[in-house]
């Protein structure tokens, strides 16, 4: 077994080698418990995905959600449709909206301040956790503003927490040939950087399968840890495979496990099961995993892609508990709600 030090990229290449993923997941799951004082409890929260416009100009290769604006299915949604999904979500006791869109030129950043103010006005225990860090840098060039500003006006009109969406993979060699068009790893962190100096917390997230190195992904991990280690901003660590991509299942649980093993300062570790399905979301669950992740009422980039998977809070629950565990409902921040 290689060692488990992960303070640099060579030795977490040599834990990415180890082809032995059984003992990874040993490994990553006595990791787990030590994080969470040996606790079988399993967390999962109600939310929904609203994707407030297709329209983008970023046109990253992997990408089938995005349109021109003048291509027949190209939209932006009006307040009062995203306002009827809010009440499926609200009915079905969900507590997180998750809000993403495309970089779209044409909206200023009074739509999204009036949007989050009206979601706020109406939906005052929701939780938005919105607009992954693409998108607040897109919003400050689009509107001429620092970062720091939009981040200020966001949060002052009603937006809670930022996802970890755009990351992709934390290497620059990588991002160049995948989204030319999509910021640099340095701006992502930087806007993450910024948002935890703010108070905001976020989610981190890395998604792999592109034909990338073992070196891109520690490269990757080591940026999270680094960034965590000045900030403990992030709430959790969520990778998963690209959709069609090249990584398969036992590729997967195996990143799934040196993450944990590496990210040993961040809380909590999501599994994918909107990309790998409910049965080796399952698994992963003994690969250092203590977050089955959300309901997902709604979900269109990944289905673009052709990956339809679904789950309801029930079935979330029976899969935890087949698992081995205990399930509970938690909020945005990881408290558990029951």
């Amino acid at each position: 077994m290689p060692s488990l030090k992960t303070n640099n990229a060579s030795q977490i290449i040599s834990l990415l080698e180890n082809n032995d993923i059984a003992e990874l997941g040993v490994l990553a799951d006595e990791k787990r418990r030590e994080i969470h004082n040996q606790s079988d409890i399993v967390t999962f929260v109600i939310d929904r995905n609203v994707n407030y416009t297709n329209i983008c100009t970023c046109k990253c290769s992997f990408c089938a959600f995005h349109r021109h604006k003048n291509h027949k299915d190209a939209y932006v949604l009006g307040y009062e449709t995203i306002k009827s999904k809010i009440n499926e979500l609200v009915s079905a006791n969900g507590t997180q909206l998750l809000l993403q869109g495309g970089l779209n030129p044409d909206l200023p950043l009074e739509y999204y301040t009036g949007l989050l103010g009206k979601i706020r006005h109406d939906f005052p225990e929701l939780t938005i956790h919105g607009f992954s860090p693409p998108e607040i840098i897109f919003l400050a060039r689009n509107n001429e503003l620092g970062t720091e500003e939009v981040l200020r006006e966001l949060v002052k009109n009603g937006l809670s927490s930022i996802p970890g969406g755009g990351a992709e993979i934390l290497s620059d060699e990588i991002r160049k040939k995948l989204s030319p068009g999509k910021i640099s790893s340095e701006k992502w962190l930087y806007v993450m950087q910024t948002a935890h100096k703010l108070g905001i917390k976020t989610t981190a997230t890395m998604v792999f399968g592109f034909g990338e190195k073992y070196g891109h992904i520690a490269e990757h991990l080591l940026k999270i840890k680094r960034l965590q280690d000045e900030t403990g901003g992030f709430t959790a660590f969520i990778p998963w495979t690209a959709v069609p991509g090249y990584a398969t299942a036992y590729d997967y649980l195996k990143v799934l496990a040196v993450s944990r093993l590496v990210l040993d300062n961040v809380p909590n570790l999501q599994v994918s099961w909107v990309t790998q399905g409910l049965s080796i979301a399952q698994v992963g669950l003994h690969f250092g995993a203590n977050d089955f992740g959300g309901t997902m009422l709604e979900e269109n980039v990944v289905s673009s892609a052709g990956c339809t998977n679904r789950a309801s809070a029930k079935k979330i629950v029976e899969h935890i508990e087949k698992a081995g565990f205990r399930a509970a409902r938690r909020d945005t921040f990881y408290n558990i709600i029951r």
